[in-house]
């Protein structure tokens, strides 16, 4: 008899249940339903935040309380449009925080929603709650925290364990901010963060060398990468195809330092590859870039020319855009107008007209070029020579009162002709627009701190008096009997992140083309023909620069012949 009472009770229980569901869901309908006509009224799309997905990067785009202040909602954001539900869009305090993201260039459409949509949209501030209000395009580490993060990072290991420290909070900025903190502190240029199986590695590249930092957890990696995305004003939805972005790292110091950023999609995952810019990169003289005495010597005069084409060669990652610009900040004077033309801008420069390539738009390098010559410029960078029209342009300019600074993808300088002619350039045009070609590569510096003494074998003694004997005779090779090199030993120091290298040097060659240059360029001549015929101005190769870094104990063998190839 009890039994039969339970069970009537359990049945009536959940009877009274399901009908209160049934009206909850109900009076869910018809509030969802009111908002709707309501909509029409404001005139404003209507949007269900009890079912539409809330980004919870966008979410945190406005903090808290001001959202429930506004009874608003950021929900999904691309880049520095939003997309915002609204209770009440007369609200004053609606409209004053609608107001405010406007004048932080934020763009948004509205739509009206249910307050129990709203209530659902905030639940998500819950689940991040140690992350701070993001920013669209920057990301702020304090003058402090940046100091603090440098005390406790002085090597590539210690990156590792203050990044391993936060694993278990998943603190996506925290973690965010400890491997930018890195890569400033090592001097990483770039920061390869690379999906796998399991996890997803975490490199940096010291010196043009790639180093392994840690490993990070795939559901950490997830978080990060669409924080990344937020700030790079990157699609947060698209995961199948390339995208390309920047944000600034605002150290409240006066020197905030670009980074740009690259997606790629892969089998695990999307790859990203950061490229930090620092500023402080393009402040070099010709000196600290490796440039020879007779070398600087020979830029001074061809940078006092007021027309013609100076240009540089080497591979990507070679230094040739930072060349150009230590050329630019060289001759730059208020008198003279200096206007650039790149894909991307990398640095930017104070009182210099920079320019950035916007395919989609039309304005490409050739079409960019043409419009910049109507601006009246005195000189000009093309960032790079990719195709006909883009070589031609630059030429004429060059001829036409211009001086035109550019890069070319060839081997060495000789190089240079034959590959402009490749590209359909007249060998008539050529000859009279070039001044000077430069080639470049750029070998690491050893670490003055732990270097190690090497001694030269009988074989390649040998080596070194064949190529010294083939000096120009300007240039006095070192006396045998004085050489001493340098080795980086098989475990560095703390200074060097125990790599035994400690920043990066450029080793040159230069082809002025003066006029027998000029005459065998209109014969449209072989890359070998150009390299005997300059034999006679006295320059040296980029491998012979590099024997004299050796022997002057600025690098060593075993990275000169890494970059440009074994004796």
């Amino acid at each position: 008899m009890r039994s039969s009472k339970n069970l009537n009770y359990i049945v009536a229980k959940f009877q009274e249940e399901k009908a209160s569901r049934k009206l909850e869901l109900l009076r869910k309908k018809e509030e969802e339903e009111s908002v709707k006509i309501l909509s029409d009224k404001y005139g404003i799309s209507y949007a269900d935040l009890t079912k539409t997905p809330v980004e919870i990067d966008a979410i945190k785009i406005l903090p808290e309380d001001k959202a429930r202040a506004g009874e608003l909602a950021v929900f999904q954001s691309t880049g520095k449009n939003l997309k915002i539900g609204v209770r009440n869009p007369e609200k004053n305090e609606t409209l004053a925080i609608l107001k405010r993201l406007s004048g932080d260039q934020y763009t948004y459409d509205l739509f009206l929603v249910s307050r129990s949509g709203l209530k659902r949209a905030w639940e998500f501030y819950h689940q991040v709650p140690e992350e701070h209000p993001g920013e669209v395009g920057a990301i702020q580490i304090s003058p402090a925290k940046l100091a603090s993060l440098q005390k406790e990072i002085i090597d590539l290991n210690d990156v590792k364990s203050r990044i391993e420290k936060t694993f278990p909070a998943k603190v996506t900025t925290e973690v965010l901010e400890i491997i930018l903190a890195g890569a400033l502190v090592t001097d990483a240029s770039d920061i390869h963060l690379e999906p796998q199986e399991e996890n997803v590695r975490l490199r940096f590249r010291l010196d043009g060398v790639l180093n392994d930092i840690t490993l990070l957890p795939s559901r950490l990696y997830q978080l990060l990468l669409s924080r990344l995305k937020l700030i790079s004003e990157l699609k947060l939805n698209i995961r199948d195809r390339a995208q390309d972005g920047r944000f600034t790292i605002k150290t409240g110091e006066g020197a905030d330092i670009e980074v740009r950023v690259s997606t790629l999609p892969g089998p695990q995952g999307e790859n990203v590859v950061m490229r930090v810019l620092n500023p402080k990169v393009i402040k070099i003289t010709f000196e600290e870039l490796g440039m020879q005495p007779w070398v600087q010597e020979t830029m001074n005069k061809e940078l006092k020319k007021p027309t013609g084409m100076i240009l540089t060669t080497g591979p990507t990652g070679s230094g040739k855009t930072t060349t150009l610009y230590a050329f630019l900040k060289k001759i730059h004077t208020p008198d003279i107008k200096i206007i650039t033309i790149e894909d991307p801008i990398e640095y930017h420069i104070t009182d210099i007209e920079q320019t950035q390539v916007d395919s989609e738009k039309g304005y490409d390098f050739s079409n960019g070029l043409r419009a910049i010559v109507r601006q009246d410029p005195d000189i000009i960078l093309v960032g790079e020579i990719r195709d006909f029209e883009t070589a031609e342009t630059a030429m004429h300019a060059a001829l036409t009162g211009h001086l035109v600074f550019s890069t070319l993808h060839t081997n060495d300088a000789a190089g240079t002709i034959p590959r402009l002619l490749d590209l359909g350039v007249k060998s008539a045009i050529i000859a009279p627009a070039i001044n000077i070609s430069m080639a470049q590569r750029l070998v690491r510096r050893l670490c003055l701190n732990c270097r190690k003494e090497e001694k030269i074998d009988v074989k390649k003694r040998r080596e070194l008096e064949k190529e010294l004997a083939e000096f120009p005779e300007k240039i006095s090779a070192p006396d045998p009997a004085k050489w001493t090199v340098f080795k980086a030993p098989n475990q560095g120091c703390s200074i060097c992140h125990n790599t035994g290298y400690k920043g990066r040097v450029g080793i040159f060659e230069i082809i002025l083309i003066n006029e027998e240059i000029e005459h065998l360029i209109l014969k449209e001549p072989s890359e070998f023909e150009i390299k005997k015929a300059s034999r006679t101005q006295g320059q040296i190769t980029m491998r012979q620069d590099g024997i004299l870094k050796v022997l002057a104990g600025i690098t060593d063998f075993s990275e000169l012949e890494r970059v440009v190839g074994s004796f």
